[in-house]
């Protein structure tokens, strides 16, 4: 190690960044302007190496505002505009007379324009070093190109704490795609696949290691990419040999599969000694991205679902199983799709061997989400295993040890380390049209005309395919009649399970041991088989509910069955029986962080930050990217619970509207609990999301200073207190008092500072002036910077 810092050092003089003000430019003179597929449509640079203007989409009469590598065949794009929103030929991009940089469509309508100017701007320039810059009379620069990087850094350009780099969605198509760089506020650097089109991250498959060491992410001139540290030192991210600049173009791009990859490309009379043109790679990160992307919480892996990852050349190729196709051809990132409606639970358990093949994939594995593993056994049983299951569609088979697969598959990679095989369940071809299920009585007499004339019409084989069929026909119209009358529609889309109130009895012994209550009722724990495994789970009777019970149930229960989040407690099941009303959820085995937040044991600053980050995006996540919206109303410590890795997950989402309205913890006709409900509801104000936002605040506050917001004073009643202290502390610039007994937040300062500003921001009295929950978890990402807070009464106070 000592080594190779002192190899670093002997070079340091080469990796300090290029100032953009040293650059030599061709200015852009205020009122100048391009048109897209016109004469005059772009600048370029001094050198002619880049030029900024509009670039036509292959096979397509689409322009992108991009910056381009100009002196090369490839016109390889290192910056774009409108990635998400390409325009048509006659739109403009002018410099006003004012200043500003706009793009606009054909039609006149605005398309982009950079997010923040800093001040007044004289002239623009296309410079040497790929920036395109907007600077004023004295040649300050305003704003950059490298301040908003697309997919692509270039030598002289610098990431921040925030900044990030998202892959296109394809190669041809320059929408923000499946990955994710990003520069974290807390100095590592780090890659995530990412959820679309929510955009949420999951974990990431490589991490810098500079955590609160970690200062800046720097490409520097002489084409070494590496991250500066507090102490001095720098964590290189090129290989240790020099690749010079003079002879060669350089960029750094995060590529369509992941894969964040160091290009050099020979300038015009140079040679790189390889004898290959165009673009090759000087370094990648990760070595293989295959094998690093493993979402064991969630997610598809390194390619879609239901599909499996492979290298080429050292680029990541996805490919469909048997029985499998591509979503989407143009983008197979996206996954895979069976190729028959495979309904297999719904058939008689005799048939299964008579309608299903089964292919092997050698070296190819699921490794996540088995439902059921057995050991030891051999291949020919683990096979059989498979057949007899209607819900195994998949069998990975390694070392006598058989691994079960439900649909959708996910982390599917080929890897010759583990000597293995996937077994493919596969419908036979005869039989596939037999499974379409018929939508109506037309449709019924078709399949039985279809049936009876496919196998009367062949002799051969009458004897053994006729009580096949009829079989077949009446064990799926039994099963049709029979999900008619128990599942409500919504409750099927939703993939929940019906309980009897009798098994939920024997589940928990009895209701024996309870977790805990609340505003909807008591939480018992219990035990049941879920997936043919022994699963703890807590059971929820609900109290008190609205008299029009079964219908109201039904709906809310069917929407909140249809939610998925990895930072949502998950519905099981739920039990209508009757008059018992009961919710089965998975159990969650660390309790509520109300427990561990005001207990004598508290969490982490990093673990509490870790549970602010989840909260936060599971509250966006319900609020802006479920399919309707939801409210939960009384977001509170107590309604946050944790499982074994202390991930925050919100609880009793969804059931407000199940509450009679004299269901109440206080006297004023109000959800929620003291302390923590906005101030709409005490007044004739609607109720949006943002009361949410109001809890979340509060909580956010007790989550960093280890308090709660309400104490007993005189006569029991309760006051809130912690948020009138919180916004007194930081108006007198005192923090410290915040956090000081706890060291790791009081060397985390910068982040406790915009924490609290952000909580006093979510509790203002006015709920226009609250931050939607994106903005929040953009705040908490260091995406968007958190202004100076007003006092959370000030807007009503100043309106009298």
């Amino acid at each position: 190690m000592a080594a190779a810092l002192s190899h670093l050092l002997i070079f340091f003089p080469l990796l300090l960044p290029l100032s953009t003000t040293a650059q030599t430019s061709r200015n852009v003179s205020l009122g100048s302007s391009l048109s897209a597929g016109g004469v005059n449509s772009s600048w370029v640079s001094p050198s002619g190496h880049f030029a900024f203007g509009f670039y036509r989409l292959a096979n397509r009469n689409l322009f992108l505002l991009a910056i381009c590598f100009d002196k090369i065949p490839e016109k390889t794009m290192v910056w774009f505009a409108n990635r998400d929103n390409p325009v048509q030929q006659g739109s403009t991009v002018q410099l006003t007379e004012d200043g500003r940089l706009v793009l606009k469509d054909h039609q006149g309508q605005l398309i982009w324009e950079p997010k923040s100017i800093n001040g007044s701007v004289s002239y623009a320039a296309m410079l040497d070093t790929g920036n395109f810059i907007l600077s004023s009379n004295d040649s300050v620069v305003r704003w950059g190109s490298f301040d908003e990087p697309t997919d692509t850094i270039l030598p002289t350009q610098v990431l921040n704490f925030g900044g990030k780099l998202s892959s296109r969605l394809t190669e041809t198509n320059y929408s923000i795609g499946m990955f994710e760089l990003r520069f974290l506020p807390d100095g590592n650097l780090v890659l995530n696949r990412l959820s679309l089109p929510t955009g949420n991250a999951y974990e990431a498959y490589y991490v810098s290691g500079t955590y609160h060491s970690g200062n800046q992410v720097i490409f520097n001139q002489s084409g070494y990419i590496y991250i500066t540290r507090s102490n001095e030192s720098v964590l290189n991210l090129t290989p240790s040999s020099p690749v010079l600049t003079e002879d060669h173009y350089h960029r750094a791009t995060l590529d369509i599969d992941g894969t964040f990859r160091q290009y050099k490309y020979p300038k015009a009379g140079a040679s790189d000694g390889s004898g290959d043109e165009g673009w090759s790679v000087v370094k990648s990160t990760p070595d293989n991205i295959c094998t690093v992307v493993e979402n064991k919480e969630g997610g598809s892996g390194a390619c879609g679902f239901n599909s499996y990852c492979s290298l080429n050349d050292g680029w990541a190729v996805c490919d469909c199983p048997p029985g499998f196709s591509f979503i989407d051809e143009s983008n197979k990132f996206k996954g895979c799709k069976p190729d028959d409606v495979v309904q297999a639970c719904k058939l008689d358990p005799s048939m299964q061997k008579a309608l299903f093949d089964l292919k092997e994939m050698k070296d190819v594995n699921f490794p996540w989400n088995d439902y059921e593993k057995m050991t030891p056994i051999t291949e020919d049983k683990c096979k059989e295993a498979c057949l007899d299951d209607c819900r195994c569609m998949v069998a990975i088979f390694s070392s006598s040890t058989c691994w079960k697969k439900k649909l959708p598959l996910s982390n599917g990679v080929t890897s010759t380390i583990t000597v293995g095989k996937a077994i493919i369940k596969v419908l036979k071809a005869n039989y596939s049209q037999l499974l379409l299920p018929p939508d109506s009585k037309e449709k019924d007499q078709a399949t039985t005309v279809f049936v009876g004339s496919m196998l009367l019409g062949s002799s051969m084989f009458l004897n053994v395919a006729f009580p096949l069929a009829i079989s077949l026909f009446v064990s799926y119209k039994y099963h049709k009649r029979s999900l008619k009358v128990q599942r409500n529609p919504n409750m099927l889309r939703s993939n929940l399970r019906s309980f009897t109130y009798r098994e939920l009895e024997e589940a928990t012994d009895g209701f024996n041991e309870e977790l805990g209550r609340g505003t909807f009722g008591t939480v018992y724990k219990g035990t049941m088989q879920l997936d043919s495994m022994a699963t703890s789970v807590a059971v929820k009777k609900l109290e008190r509910v609205i008299e029009e019970g079964e219908k109201e149930l039904k709906t809310e229960v069917g929407a909140i069955g249809r939610t998925h989040h990895k930072n949502l407690v998950q519905l099981l099941g739920f039990c209508n029986e009757g008059a018992h009303r009961l919710l089965v959820y998975e159990f969650m085995s660390n309790g509520s962080l109300a427990s561990l937040l005001f207990g004598t044991s508290k969490p982490t600053w990093n673990q509490r930050l870790k549970m602010v980050f989840g909260i936060a995006r599971g509250l966006r996540y319900l609020h802006e990217e479920c399919s309707s919206q939801i409210i939960h109303c009384d977001i509170k410590p107590q309604n946050i619970l944790l499982d074994d890795n202390l991930m925050a997950k919100i609880s009793d989402f969804g059931l407000a509207k199940l509450l009679r309205t004299d269901q109440t913890r206080t006297s004023t006709g109000f959800r929620g609990t003291r302390g923590y409900v906005a101030p709409e509801w005490y007044k004739n104000m609607p109720i949006t999301s943002k009361v949410d936002v109001y809890s979340f605040g509060v909580m956010l506050l007790e989550i960093v200073c280890c308090k709660k917001n309400v104490e007993s004073v005189v006569g029991n009643e309760e006051k809130a207190v912690l948020t009138d202290w919180a916004y007194g502390c930081y108006r007198r610039g005192r923090l410290d008092m915040l956090v000081m007994d706890d060291q790791d937040a009081m060397e985390d300062m910068k982040r406790v500072e915009r924490l609290v500003k952000l909580g006093i921001w979510c509790i203002q009295e006015e709920p226009s002036l609250r931050p939607c929950m994106k903005k929040v978890t953009q705040i908490l990402e260091g995406a968007v910077e958190v202004s100076v807070p007003p006092h959370p009464s000030s807007f009503i106070s100043s309106l009298g």
